[in-house]
């Protein structure tokens, strides 16, 4: 789209930007190390078609830094810390909103980005003064996803994730590794309950950084998959609970949201 196109669609009443985000990490010897951003990126893209005709949308390029440390003993990762990832996503929103965009909507396709995003998306709404609503897929219609899954999904570089990369990117994935992105058992390393520390990935899964079996994949399941998320995120999209105007005390408190996004 160009700049007027986009102008004039952020100006529309209930228009609504989509950011996809994922990481840029190992997803073990079989799968490209795009692999979250490019499945989000594929889910948001999907369910926006679903609305197109009843919400003005528009999808942003997928955000493929995010916070990955615990995958750094494998190589092929790049992560930012929490400050970065907030002082990135906050830009993004003050110049959403410059815009003229009132609404965002994140679809997240990595795990380690979960926890920051629920802090930042609270914090930007607040500063803002527009509601930002983070989801992650694979969250999402778990039951659906789970009987269309042979093995346990979502892990990492699982079943779901290689279907996924399988059905939209399938020469990129190398099927010839999948028995090699299995020799090992992973171990389930938590916290006891009601405790929170850190675990590297190394830690789960020592030897290919693959937790899941990519073995049942199938590009066929992959746009099952596919179809299951972005259903559920069009219907997000929907939901007006979660697109209530903010409280009318944020504008007071918080200079209006203004686009420099310093409080007053």
């Amino acid at each position: 789209m160009t700049a007027p196109e986009l102008r004039a669609l952020a100006a529309r009443p209930n228009a609504l930007a989509v950011l996809p985000v994922g990481s840029l990490e190992q997803h073990g010897p079989h799968l490209p190390v795009i692999t979250d951003t490019a499945s989000a990126s594929a889910a948001a893209i999907r369910a926006a078609h679903l609305v197109a005709e009843e919400i003005p949308v528009a999808v942003l390029p997928g955000l493929w830094l995010g916070m990955s440390e615990h995958h750094l003993p494998f190589g092929g990762t790049i992560s930012l810390d929490y400050d970065a990832y907030h002082g990135i996503l906050r830009s993004i929103v003050r110049s959403l909103k410059a815009l003229g965009f009132k609404r965002l909507l994140i679809v997240n396709g990595h795990g380690g980005n979960i926890d920051p995003l629920s802090v930042a998306v609270r914090e930007l709404a607040v500063t803002f003064s527009m509601p930002i609503v983070a989801t992650t897929p694979w969250m999402l219609a778990s039951d659906e996803i789970a009987a269309t899954a042979e093995s346990e999904t979502p892990r990492h570089a699982c079943e779901g994730e290689t279907s996924v990369m399988m059905a939209i990117a399938g020469d990129i994935v190398r099927m010839d590794k999948f028995d090699e992105a299995v020799q090992q058992a992973p171990k389930r390393v938590e916290a006891p309950h009601g405790f929170s520390r850190f675990y590297s990935f190394s830690e789960r899964a020592p030897m290919t950084g693959t937790w899941g079996d990519p073995r049942p994949a199938t590009p066929e399941k992959g746009e099952r998959f596919l179809a299951i998320q972005a259903r559920a995120l069009a219907q997000s999209m929907r939901d007006e609970r979660l697109w209530s105007t903010p409280d009318p005390v944020w504008q007071q408190n918080r200079g209006q949201g203004n686009t420099s996004g310093t409080a007053d």
